[in-house]
């Protein structure tokens, strides 16, 4: 939608100023323009939307005059581009509008340098602004309207069909051959992490998107409960066809080995024939849309799933068979509340007392959700140069300043490129790591593109609207591909600068091999300046991240354990989201950990391994918040206070890894000992019957237990009567 916003501006624009009869460069200077007032602003409600386009005119406007009153004046533009290029990083503590403010300021700039501004040109560059503002303005609100509604929207559509593609790969791994189980295992690891991306990004639209905060802990609700039960279903999957119990980390953790096919999933022809029927009825009724599900028949494919709630009506087979059918009737409860929270009321008319149970325990948990948020205060307290933005400000003053002196050697007109290339390895980065593979990746794709560049440049000749054609395909393919590789993103915005500069008639062999020569320059340049003005090492932010995991991760299980002990009420799906949200930075931050290029073979292992142990933990952790919220107001789930016992020795475990993480010289020991099963047990209540949401709240213990103490021996924890 970004990609077809911008070109949508970009084209409007083109097609006003050649109705203007404007001139090829300034043509140029208003697709450009375009461009950046669309892309820069991220903000999500329209009037803010509105309110930062109007405030970004006035400082298009000052940045154009500014490069054109200092054209001819080297070393005070040189001093004044600095000045802006902090400003402009800076702004960034002021949130999306400061962001956009001085990404334009900085890019309209750019613009004016690459267009050659001068001050007898300043009127119709003014003119060309404006028109270029108006034709973003006029796409973004009227051609290609963006709302927090409709993009709910979307994201609703798309979490429905990542959650019917997974349930689809869970089908194929019933029947996946011993050599298919690895493709079919990376398929599965992949459709689970996409559909807990999918999660998130509803997550982060919630709040506008629906109309009142009721609607939106419904909505919420709703879709952890469907994520949630199809990881489940995935695991209990895994672990019918596996020789032993399937550890949950086999879902997590890339290149895990592949566990031991067994044939008892198969010792029953007829229990496997139902598995497949019923798998296919569950990727129905997901697939589905409302207004095509009406009728008898899928109705009663919905009704047969959910009876295996009941265990009278499970089909006969090992305990393992019987819990993936179990698995596949809560998943079809999740399904049918995600169809209720999403599309509104169903058909009733053919409902069986088992799908009228399910409605009865839906509608008393959408009952018991209340409006009532707790607004947190995640502010960063850190000051002066502690605060990320200041700290990225002094960085890119100075790799820009390096960038503008080795620049002006290799060429007294292109040496921008260089500047531009080190302002854009900083933006979206925060350690050393990330900054290096960044500047690795843009020069890969710079390299590829300038190739691709001199190849286009032969073909277009002097036609000026194919030209322009082309940059609008390569412009949305850059922004398409930008989520999926930065060097793939690179090489469209080189090629699309060769075809600016043919259009310019500048374009050389030379200006292209000069364009790679500037942007190992910028690169090189970002990376000696994030190593030396005030650094932040990949290990010390990846240690930062980890510690607010841990920290999350206790909060979540301290208060679900309490919850399921009979404690207060408390809103712990927002808990686990805000674990979730902080897994995921720590998932980007371990990338130049994690990079083909990182020599360090043992630490890529570990790093990967430690952030797979900390999504099998986080889902666990999912699981037993989305279990206690039930506790209130639930018949069938009642609360037991023997549970405390066994969140106290988690939740100790925890904070001694968290301690280590930060270097903090406690001396305590992670405990390991009898099961989380075995210490209720010891009360003398005798063995747990399997299906039973006790028996799965103590199964997510345990192996959220075992995650714990897991993390001790990569990260060197000493664990209490472990020898070496």
């Amino acid at each position: 939608m970004a990609g077809l916003r911008t070109v949508g501006a970009i084209a409007l624009t083109l097609a006003v100023l050649a109705a203007l009869h404007t001139d090829v460069t300034h043509m140029v200077a208003g697709a450009m323009a375009a461009m950046v007032a669309t892309f820069a602003i991220r903000e999500k409600d329209v009037r803010g939307q509105a309110v930062t386009l109007a405030l970004g005119l006035p400082v298009a406007l000052a940045a154009v005059s500014l490069a054109a009153l200092l054209h001819n004046m080297v070393i005070a533009g040189d001093l004044f581009f600095i000045v802006l290029i902090f400003g402009a990083v800076y702004s960034r503590r002021f949130g999306d509008r400061g962001t956009a403010l001085g990404l334009i300021g900085f890019q309209i700039y750019f613009v004016s340098l690459f267009v050659s501004a001068t001050v007898s040109s300043l009127p119709l560059l003014y003119a060309t602004l404006a028109i270029a503002f108006a034709c973003s303005a006029v796409v973004r609100f009227a051609i290609v309207p963006e709302t927090p509604e409709r993009v709910l929207g979307r994201l609703r559509d798309a979490f429905r069909a990542r959650l019917a593609q997974l349930v689809d790969t869970q089908a194929e791994l019933l029947d996946a051959e011993p050599d298919q189980l690895e493709k079919v295992l990376d398929d599965l690891r992949r459709g689970t992490a996409r559909l807990h991306e999918t999660a998130l990004m509803i997550q982060g639209r919630l709040e506008e998107g629906t109309r009142d905060p009721a609607t939106a802990a419904l909505v919420q609700r709703r879709v952890a409960d469907a994520e949630i039960a199809a990881e489940r279903l995935g695991v209990l999957l895994l672990n019918a066809r596996s020789a032993e119990r399937a550890d949950t980390l086999t879902l997590h953790l890339p290149h895990a080995p592949v566990p031991e096919p067994s044939k008892r999933l198969y010792a029953d022809g007829d229990a496997t024939a139902t598995l497949r029927r019923d798998l296919n009825a569950l990727h129905l009724l997901v697939a589905r849309p409302v207004s095509g599900g009406r009728g008898t028949a899928l109705a009663h494919l919905r009704n047969r799933l959910l009876a295996y709630r009941d265990e009278d009506n499970l089909p006969r087979g090992s305990a393992a068979v019987q819990d993936v059918f179990r698995g596949i009737g809560e998943a079809a409860r999740a399904v049918m509340g995600l169809r209720v929270a999403l599309d509104g009321p169903q058909d009733e008319s053919d409902d069986t007392p088992a799908t009228t149970r399910s409605r009865e325990e839906l509608d008393a948990e959408d009952l018991a959700i209340t409006g009532s948020e707790q607004d947190e205060d995640d502010a960063d307290d850190r000051t002066g140069l502690q605060r990320p933005t200041t700290r990225a400000a002094f960085q890119v003053a100075v790799g820009s300043s390096l960038a503008i002196v080795g620049g002006e050697f290799l060429s007294s007109q292109r040496w921008y490129w260089a500047v531009l290339t080190c302002w854009v390895v900083f933006l979206n980065t925060a350690s050393t790591g990330e900054i290096l593979v960044k500047g690795y990746r843009r020069l890969l794709g710079t390299v590829f593109g300038v190739v691709a560049g001199v190849a286009l440049a032969g073909v277009v000749g002097n036609h000026t609207w194919t030209a322009f054609a082309l940059v609008l395909l390569f412009i949305f393919a850059m922004f398409f591909t930008a989520p999926l590789s930065y060097a793939l993103m690179s090489f469209f915005v080189t090629a699309m600068l060769g075809l600016l500069y043919t259009l310019l008639n500048t374009y050389s062999l030379d200006v292209l091999v000069l364009r790679i020569e500037e942007t190992a320059l910028g690169a090189a340049c970002g990376i000696v300046a994030a190593v030396l003005v005030l650094p932040v090492h990949t290990d010390r932010r990846t240690d930062e991240l980890l510690s607010t995991v841990l920290v999350r991760l206790g909060d979540v299980v301290s208060a679900a354990v309490e919850q399921l002990s009979g404690g207060p009420a408390v809103d712990l799906l927002d808990k686990a989201r805000d674990l979730d949200t902080a897994l995921e930075d720590l998932r980007a931050s371990t990338k130049p950990l994690t990079h083909p290029i990182t020599p360090l073979r043992v630490r890529r292992q570990t790093a990967r391994y430690l952030v797979a142990l900390l999504e099998t933990c986080a889902y666990h952790a999912r699981s037993l918040a989305a279990t206690a919220e039930l506790v209130p107001y639930s018949k069938t789930i009642a609360a037991d206070p023997r549970l405390e016992r066994a969140g106290v020795r988690i939740a100790h475990n925890i904070g001694v890894i968290d301690a280590h993480v930060r270097d903090e010289k406690t001396g305590g020991e992670v405990q390991a000992g009898a099961s989380i099963a075995s210490m209720l047990e010891a009360d003398g209540t005798g063995a747990l019957r399997s299906g039973t949401v006790t028996f799965r709240v103590l199964r997510h213990l345990q192996r959220l237990d075992e995650g714990v103490v897991g993390l001790a021996r990569p990260l060197d924890v000493p664990v209490a009567g472990r020898r070496r």
